[in-house]
């Protein structure tokens, strides 16, 4: 009778067992430490300990005084009323991932509890061993869950929020949001106050020194008695021009009656005449010019005082069209933020890519592996 004979006897296990562990103690220690062992810790914090993150986008365009846009979607926007403002941009990306922003948004403890929940792993949430976290570890850990990504040929700015739950995210950026159009705001009534400002400066100055040149002008008049010296003077060399008039004709008469009829009793009346019309000639005269109080010399400061109060009028009405021009300039450069798209609620979670991160720590394993064993045996063979 043919006995069957067992495929394995009793001890094979055990000697599998032993063989195997020669086998593992002949291996190779080098690709046990690079190969082996890192992806072993990646499939233990990528499988077990990585914690979920949501990431919350939203998108938005500055707009502004038109510019000269670059081709693609610049030009759909411009077409479609939109313009970009770039150094609104910049500021408001700055602004989003400065301190102030976070103390805005934390002014409550609502980011250091989002991102210090137990919840999340100890591995990936802030402030993992309790201590006292000051603001500058919480600011430092914020700068990598928020990131403002801007292109410059749609001029789009992307706004985008890493948190451990959805509603985080998207509540931490509607709120960055918020916190962006307010700079914006704030830098439209800066800018706006600061230039219409100088502006209503210059016209009160004007104001005042056209109405301080008025009142000089004013007094002038009432001092001397004049209201226009130079009109004053026509009438004057008017009226002189008559009584010179006067004068040649009484001295022809005169000269007529002395010849013809010495004795004429006429001849001392128009003596008398011509003496009051050379009088008063010379007396008109000294009032025109050659006196401290004369016309010729009242004019002069007349007219200085007229030039005058006629600049400080240009002076006003240049300054009124200037502020005119401010408040038109400074309401036509007004830039505010248009929302191209909201916050995103996330439904799943987009970090990590947990199969990517463990296939990546094994290949780059690998690579290193492979390196180190062609400089090992390179080594070898030199010291052969």
């Amino acid at each position: 009778m043919l006995k069957v004979r067992e495929p394995f006897p009793r001890t094979s296990a055990a000697v599998l067992i032993v063989n195997a562990r020669k086998r593992l103690l002949k291996a190779d220690k080098l690709f046990l430490l690079v190969v082996a062992l890192p992806t072993l810790c990646a499939l233990l914090y990528f499988g077990i300990f990585a914690s979920d993150v949501y990431i919350s986008e939203s998108q938005f365009v500055i707009r502004g005084p038109d510019k000269q846009e670059m081709t693609g979607l610049g030009v759909l926007l411009k077409s479609s009323g939109f313009s970009s403002a770039d150094d609104e941009v910049y500021a408001a990306q700055d602004y989003v991932q400065s301190r102030d922003a976070l103390r805005a948004l934390n002014s409550d403890g609502a980011v250091a509890r989002a991102y210090g929940n137990k919840n999340v792993s100890i591995f990936d949430r802030f402030n993992p061993l309790g201590f006292s976290g000051t603001f500058e570890d919480l600011y430092r850990y914020y700068q990598g869950k928020i990131g403002v990504q801007f292109d410059s040929s749609s001029s789009i700015a992307t706004l985008s929020v890493r948190a451990f739950s959805p509603n985080d995210a998207y509540r931490f950026n509607g709120e960055l949001l918020a916190l962006a159009e307010g700079l914006v705001n704030r830098l439209n009534v800066r800018g706006r106050h600061d230039m219409v400002q100088y502006a209503s400066r210059e016209v009160e100055d004007a104001q005042v020194a056209s109405r301080n040149a008025a009142l000089a002008l004013a007094a002038f008049r009432n001092s001397h008695g004049v209201v226009d010296p130079e009109e004053q003077a026509k009438v004057q060399l008017d009226m002189i021009s008559k009584l010179q008039d006067e004068l040649i004709g009484s001295r022809v008469q005169l000269a007529e009656l002395q010849k013809m009829a010495p004795q004429n009793p006429q001849i001392p009346v128009l003596t008398t005449r011509i003496g009051g019309l050379e009088h008063q000639i010379e007396e008109q005269m000294g009032q025109v010019a050659g006196g401290r109080r004369s016309l010729s010399q009242t004019a002069v400061q007349y007219e200085r005082l007229r030039l005058e109060s006629e600049l400080a009028d240009k002076r006003v009405a240049a300054a009124m069209t200037s502020l005119q021009g401010a408040e038109d300039e400074a309401q036509r450069k007004q830039a505010y933020i248009e929302r191209i798209a909201e916050p995103s609620r996330p439904d799943s979670a987009a970090e990590p890519r947990r199969l990517r991160g463990i296939f990546a720590t094994f290949v780059l394993g690998l690579i290193a592996w492979g390196i180190l064993r062609l400089l090992l045996a390179g080594l070898r063979e030199h010291h052969s």
